[in-house]
Parts: C-alpha cells; sequence; structure tokens
C-alpha cells in the first residue's frame, strides 16, 4: 500500500507551517509543502508483512541511511499520529530484515528480483542487493531510527527479534573492522571511475589499528581515500550509545550494554588520538579521514554524517572548540570542496562537478548553527536555488541555480524541511 492522499495530520502540519513563514519568506512553505508531501506520496511503500520499503527517488531501490533521513521529520508529528508512528516502525523492521542479510550491503531490492546493475561487482552479490558499498553509516541510522520513534512516541514494537539479530550483527562488523587484516570484506566493480572501487584486490588503503572502526565508502557511495572516516566514527559512538539506552531500558542486557560500551569508548578514543590534527592556523580540528599511519584529509562530506553534522547527530556540542575550529575550517578555502558564487556558497563534494554545492551540507549548516539570522540566510539561498522545479537536488551550480543534478532526490527534499521546522523551533529529540 502506498500513500494516495497525505494524512490529515501531515496537511495539518504542513498548512500550520505554510502559515508561519508568510512572514519570514513565502517560498519557504511552498518548498516545504511540496518536498513533505513529495516523500509519502512518491517514496513510502507499506508492504504485506508490515514493513516499509522507502525509495532513495529517482533509483528503484532503498538505502539504509536514505530511508531513514528521508523519514525523520516526520517524527514529531507521529507522536499523535499512530498510523505514520507505525509506518516508520514498519521502516526499522524492513532495515534490520536487510542487515541480517548483509550488514556490509548499503542498498537493497524490495524483493529478490536481481534487479540491480551493479550484480557484477566483485563482491558477494545477492538478488535482493542492490549495491554492497560497506558504509559504517548505513548501519548506525538504523539504530539512530529504532531509538527516535521509541523516543518520540513511546512505540516498542520496532525492537523484535530482527532487531536484536541485527544488532549484535552490527557490533561484530565493527569490532571485526577495528582490525581491518581480519575482514572478510572485498569490493571491486569494473570501471573507469576510481571513487566507486577500492584499490589493494578490493581491500582499500592499508590501515593501521587506531580503536576507530575501517569503512570502504562515504556517505556519497564514493570510496574512502583513507580507511578511518571521521564523522562516521562519530555516528558510530553516538549510535552505540543509543544501543545501551535501548539495551538498558528494553531489554535489561548488560553483557550488550557493557560491549556497546566499551566499543564506543575504543573508537571515541580512537577520534581523540588519531582523528584530531591542525589547520594551516596551527589549531587543533577533526580530520575527515585517517589511515593511522599519519596521512590525513581537511575537507567534509556533503551527506550526512559530516564532521559539520557532529552537534545534529549528538556527538558534541555545537560549542564545542574543536568543532568550532574545524567548521571556521571546513566554511573556508581550506576545505577543497567549499564553492562561493553569484547565486550560492557552501560546500560540494567528488562525487558531483567543481562549484556545485549539496542542499543536504547547506541544510547541515543551518542546523548547526546557533545564529538565527544565518539559518534565515540559509533556507532564503536553498529557496532561490532550487531551479524552477519546487524541490531540492543533490547537487546545485554556485553561479546558475538552473544547472542541478537528481531532479528527485527524497533526502535533500527532507533535509530543507528539517531546517524550516528547526527555525520554528521544532525539533526531533535525540534522546542524548
Amino acid at each position: 500500500m502506498t500513500y494516495t492522499t497525505v494524512p490529515t495530520s501531515v496537511q495539518a502540519f504542513m498548512d500550520n507551517i505554510k502559515e508561519r513563514t508568510q512572514q519570514d519568506n513565502p517560498a519557504w512553505g511552498d518548498i516545504f509543502s511540496n518536498c513533505f508531501a513529495n516523500t509519502l506520496l512518491t517514496t513510502v511503500k507499506r508492504l504485506d508483512d508490515d514493513t516499509t520499503f522507502i525509495l532513495t527517488g529517482d533509483i528503484p531501490a532503498m538505502w539504509l541511511r536514505d530511508s531513514t533521513a528521508q523519514v525523520r521529520p516526520y517524527l514529531p508529528i507521529a507522536k499523535e499520529d499512530k498510523d505514520l508512528a507505525s509506518m516508520i516502525s514498519g521502516l526499522v523492521k524492513r532495515q534490520f530484515f536487510y542487515i541480517n542479510m548483509d550488514p556490509y550491503a548499503n542498498a537493497f531490492n524490495e524483493t529478490d528480483n536481481n534487479a540491480s546493475p551493479h550484480k557484477d561487482d566483485h563482491t558477494t552479490m545477492t538478488p535482493w542487493i542492490w549495491e554492497r558499498k560497506y558504509e559504517i553509516d548505513s548501519l548506525a541510522y538504523p539504530i539512530q531510527l529504532s531509538y527516535l520513534l521509541y523516543n518520540a512516541t513511546g512505540q516498542t514494537d520496532q525492537f523484535n527479534e530482527d532487531f536484536k539479530t541485527g544488532v549484535t550483527k552490527i557490533l561484530d562488523l565493527w569490532e571485526t573492522e577495528q582490525n581491518h587484516d581480519n575482514s572478510p570484506y572485498t569490493f571491486e566493480r569494473d570501471t573507469t571511475r576510481l571513487e566507486d572501487t577500492l584499490p589493494n584486490d578490493g581491500k582499500g588503503s592499508p590501515v593501521k589499528e587506531t580503536g576507530m572502526t575501517w569503512t570502504g565508502f562515504r556517505p556519497s557511495d564514493d570510496a574512502c581515500k583513507y580507511g578511518y572516516l571521521v564523522p562516521s566514527n562519530m555516528f558510530a559512538v553516538v549510535a552505540l550509545e543509543y544501543v545501551e539506552k535501548i539495551y538498558s531500558s528494553i531489554f535489561d542486557e548488560a553483557d550488550v550494554v557493557a560491549r556497546a560500551k566499551k566499543l564506543k569508548e575504543e573508537i571515541k578514543k580512537g577520534i581523540t588520538e588519531y582523528g584530531v590534527v591542525q589547520n594551516k592556523a596551527g589549531n587543533d580540528i577533526f580530520a575527515y579521514e585517517v589511515d593511522g599511519f599519519g596521512n590525513h584529509s581537511i575537507q567534509d562530506d556533503s551527506n550526512v554524517p559530516s564532521l559539520m553534522a557532529a552537534p545534529y547527530l549528538g556527538f558534541c556540542s555545537q560549542d564545542d572548540p574543536t568543532y568550532l575550529e574545524t567548521r571556521k575550517t571546513l566554511l573556508s578555502e581550506e576545505n577543497p570542496y567549499y564553492y562561493e558564487g553569484e547565486f550560492a556558497k557552501g560546500i560540494g563534494s567528488s562525487h558531483t562537478p567543481p562549484n556545485y554545492i549539496w542542499p543536504i551540507a547547506v541544510s547541515i549548516e543551518g542546523l548547526t548553527t546557533p545564529d538565527k539570522l544565518e539559518k534565515k540566510r540559509i533556507l532564503d539561498m536553498l529557496a532561490a536555488t532550487t531551479g524552477g522545479t519546487g524541490l531540492m537536488h543533490e547537487g546545485v551550480d554556485v553561479n546558475n541555480p538552473n544547472n542541478f543534478t537528481r531532479e528527485w532526490f527524497s533526502w535533500a527534499n527532507m533535509m530543507f524541511c528539517e531546517l524550516v521546522m528547526d527555525y520554528y523551533d521544532i525539533r526531533v529529540e535525540t534522546g542524548l
């Protein structure tokens, strides 16, 4: 079953937002309504087994990461709308159904239809898997959503046996990948695009043990240059804290709590010891990627998790000194993917052309500043760069908003919505 009309509770919420935006910028309300309704009406499919399949948008597959971000802004409404809460619970169940098939996969088909164009990748593919690029955040997001739903609504049916089995597999994997030499995972793709494959016979570039957990790919689905992606490890720390909370309050299983806590502390220590470097000014900042041997990169992800998103995820506060110095560096020419142009400025990606910024990254910039005027500037800029579509995109040309990538990208749509909600002090409570 798919949504054929917008639920009454969601329509009332959109109407309320639209009314609020009239004094600030009516375009915000128009785009919010477009995006908020679009995700429900075009990407959500409720299945007969009480689970929910969510398309990423213009690709007929479900990403574990994207699907979480797509429904997150509905959580404040789910407090009062049990059917909406049930839809989100169904997504968590579907996510863990997939994780139990293969925790290294990042995106899945709706059925075992073997529909992926990547079925010839040199890795362990199955008819269920769309893509098997291993990303830490693909496992952190479903854990996060399970807890956010519980925190918002008190709902617990998402914590089923699939969930418990999946959490065990996630802990196993993250512990294994603390020493990547022990990993069973390899990935190679026959391609001229080096960002889509891993070197070293599919194992990735060499890394030294640091306490952090290794990942092959970034949230953009591009390969990591160095194996320890710091923002994804930050998100793993947050997800492990959620595991501690769930297994203390829902399951009362002290052994899992202790295991999650130990892993969390080891990753945090690794970030502190190996993930903090100096910028050109000689100040401490968080690196983007490191390998444990001293190599590192200074840049950011245009998706989430990103260094910019650290307070949004719950890893640190907005006024953390290292975070503030990192933020200043990322919004400067020291970040090779920071762009400024005639119509916009912000963080872009190697995944899209030069001078293209990502609305997801710009929305996160707004969600992590306490400055209301800065939030308004960012919302005004995003509203003026839809290229006449009334929706957000993957990337937008800073000098010509009519040039963009991905006309239909639900994750970007919902990040804009979350920033509008944040501007009016409507937030998803993280429980941290």
